[in-house]
């Protein structure tokens, strides 16, 4: 069996969202010091607070980056309201799962999407 699941790999070798909102909304930035991962993620919120944009920088391994993506891709389009549900088990599992010693990856990634809300509605 393969040590990665093939939505693991495609995100990892096709990250989605990749870059910078440099007008962005909210910003939230992340880091694991036992890993080496750090995370950036740029909200673009509209009026109606839907995450029209949203864009992640992250230096890691591949299943932080993996896990940034598909974050990326899930609460793109969707009410802020939402996003702040979204766990790191639901990224995993939209990965196909993740390895359990990379389970922290997909941790990071939900903290960094709270931290770019938490930061969009400290500017309010």
């Amino acid at each position: 069996m393969a040590l990665y699941s093939e939505k693991v790999m495609e995100h990892f070798r096709n990250p989605r969202n990749v870059g910078v909102i440099e007008d962005a909304d909210g910003v939230g930035e992340v880091g694991n010091a036992k890993c080496g991962d750090i995370m950036k993620m740029y909200l673009k919120i509209n009026d109606d607070e839907i995450i029209e944009d949203v864009k992640f920088e992250t230096f890691g391994c591949g299943s932080a980056i993996a896990s940034s993506s598909m974050a990326t891709e899930l609460i793109k389009g969707k009410p802020v309201s939402e996003a702040m549900k979204l766990t790191n088990a639901a990224v995993a599992e939209a990965l196909d799962g993740l390895p359990d010693y990379k389970m922290h990856c997909s941790v990071l990634a939900e903290e960094a999407i709270k931290s770019a809300l938490d930061d969009y509605y400290s500017r309010k």
